[in-house]
């Protein structure tokens, strides 16, 4: 095969080199296209435009693949904890049970946020939503912080500005759902690890101790890992092309954290909980919204099923529907939401018009019932969702700064009205 491409322009003809990636995949180099010809590409959405080259994970949508620095998905959700692939992304390799440790350490002595944070909690209306605060807060850091406005940072206070967001940023989340609740903000325990300290500022009180159950530890684990990193979605991609600018971690992560807010994005499973409230206040019958699901007439589209990148299915669903299953049991909860749920689910595994069009539930869809199932109100799924994203923002965010990328600049085809005339105002 030809390691060069051609393109024939005015019936002149002009070769870019074919690169290959370390997983085979192939992209052609245009970037001395407009240089050389005069001409860019127009592809909206980005769908089929290589924006860098990226260590970090790679994604097969056609086989379903989905691997962080190398390790599949599957290995490292049965055998890691979120904190082992946080540094997996975000430093490169797995780290030895001393390097763990130490991270784990030096974490524990920055998850104490700055007093006068809670100032803005207290500023905000009370029914804000949570990923409005999110974001604000996590920006505002870099007010708290300026070293972090430094864009020629040493490696070792780089590295500091992203130890101090990792802390951080669970006992905001923590501090935005009990202030939700009108609850009094529980204070981070060194004595935890990453993710049973998020969990006890969640449901701890301050009237007593709470015992964390292991399965809940378990399943928030698996579900923040798979959502840790996914190539260049939207959000990570809004990470790298912010930070491009020399702008700091925190705002280019609060740029992220926006950007993930979005129903066709993070807000994917708190939409399918409303779905599946409709449904209920419907009546309940699955049937009938199954069939309004198949009908191309009807505007109805079930949510959580099937997805935009895997053409055939979702590696994480595999592996986030046995969690969901250990946490219904565990919790043995009556919930006809849920019962609906699982109904539905279990017509997409068996029916052929679900089973042919590869519409099998994604991770979405089981990740939507856990948190509902552990009592979060649906406005705070993203904000988890964002969560187990953060390692991956950050590292693709340290990848960007460390391969010296220039500011992201899109191109653009202009089709608006030209050579217009000035109409003084009085003649207009």
């Amino acid at each position: 095969m030809s390691d060069i491409a051609e393109i024939k322009i005015d019936g002149k003809t002009y070769e870019f080199p074919v690169i290959t990636g370390t997983e085979g995949e192939k992209a052609i180099d245009i970037s001395k296209l407009r240089d050389l010809t005069g001409h860019i590409t127009l592809d909206s959405g980005f769908k089929n435009t290589g924006s860098t080259k990226s260590a970090i994970t790679f994604l097969d949508g056609e086989l379903g693949v989905l691997k962080y620095r190398g390790y599949p998905i599957e290995q490292l959700a049965e055998k890691s904890t979120f904190l082992e692939v946080a540094y997996l992304l975000i430093y490169g390799v797995l780290p030895t049970a001393t390097e763990l440790n130490d991270l784990q350490a030096v974490i524990s002595r920055h998850t104490l946020i700055h007093e006068d944070m809670k100032k803005f909690l207290d500023g905000y209306p009370s029914k804000s939503h949570p990923m409005a605060q999110l974001a604000s807060l996590v920006c505002s850091l870099s007010t708290f912080y300026p070293e972090s406005l430094n864009a020629n940072s040493s490696k070792e206070e780089m590295n500091l500005t992203m130890i101090k967001l990792l802390a951080k940023f669970p006992t905001i989340v923590s501090f935005i759902y009990k202030k939700s609740l009108g609850h009094p903000l529980i204070y981070p325990k060194n004595k935890y690890d990453y993710v049973t300290n998020f969990m006890n500022m969640i449901f701890g009180q301050r009237t007593e101790e709470i015992e964390i159950d292991p399965v809940v530890v378990s399943a928030m684990n698996t579900l923040l890992i798979l959502h840790a990193d996914h190539e260049q979605n939207c959000s990570s991609s809004t990470v790298r092309i912010v930070g491009s600018s020399d702008c700091n971690l925190y705002a280019s992560v609060s740029a992220g954290i926006s950007a993930l807010w979005g129903p066709l994005h993070g807000g994917a499973n708190q939409a399918v909980i409303e779905m599946l409230e409709l449904i209920k206040a419907d009546g309940g019958d699955t049937e009938k919204w199954i069939n309004k699901a198949k009908d191309k007439n009807d505007p109805f589209r079930m949510m959580g099923f099937g997805h935009r990148v895997y053409k055939n299915f979702d590696p994480r669903a595999k592996i986030i529907k046995k969690a969901c299953d250990d946490i219904l049991e565990k919790l043995g909860i009556n919930d006809p939401v849920l019962e609906i749920a699982k109904k539905l689910e279990e017509a997409a595994l068996s029916d052929p018009y679900f089973i042919d069009r590869k519409l099998y539930p994604n991770v979405d869809f089981y990740s939507g019932i856990i948190y509902r199932a552990l009592g979060f109100p649906t406005d705070m799924f993203t904000v988890l969702f964002a969560l187990g994203r953060l390692p991956g923002w950050i590292a693709q965010w340290k990848e960007m700064h460390e391969n010296k990328e220039p500011i992201g600049r899109p191109r653009q085809v202009y089709v608006g009205n030209v050579d217009m005339e000035f109409v003084d105002i009085e003649k207009r």
